[in-house]
């Protein structure tokens, strides 16, 4: 996946997120509800939030996301860099969100990185692609039957 910058997005229009389904990874309850109910009132249908890699894979494994959104940073100083490359092998589409002004390491599978605090443009922004992506699965799919 290519990384994008989301300020590319400042004029993005509200997305329709129904059926689309994304993975909430964040160790702050507050900000995992707050994302979760932002993502909802686009009609996406969200899982967790989960503060640990381990609940993600957990989570993942039992109904699989179109997306997951992800913070670098886990509970228990845990980075997330391994969830990163296991969500990556499951096909799933992922965006990073980072209080870090520069991440200790590079990412190799994140399509994009959010800078906290991020706006809800920049976050929808994020999230075309995927929308993007959903559809040209639908299309196959419907064209099969």
């Amino acid at each position: 996946m290519d990384s994008f910058n989301v300020d590319d997005f400042s004029q993005a229009k509200p997305l329709d997120l129904s059926g689309v389904r994304i993975l909430v990874v964040e160790d702050s309850w507050q900000i995992g509800i707050a994302l979760k109910r932002l993502l909802e009132l686009f009609g996406a249908v969200v899982s967790g939030p989960v503060a640990t890699a381990a609940d993600a894979d957990r989570v993942a494994s039992e109904e699989a996301p179109d997306a997951a959104v992800v913070d670098f940073s886990l509970r228990g100083g845990e980075r997330a860099t391994a969830l990163l490359d296991r969500l990556h092998d499951r096909g799933v589409y992922i965006i990073v969100m980072t209080g870090y002004p520069v991440l200790p390491t590079p990412l190799r599978h994140a399509a994009a990185i959010l800078q906290k605090p991020f706006s809800e443009t920049q976050l929808l922004g994020s999230l075309c692609q995927v929308v993007a992506r959903k559809a040209q699965q639908e299309l196959r799919q419907f064209g099969r039957t």
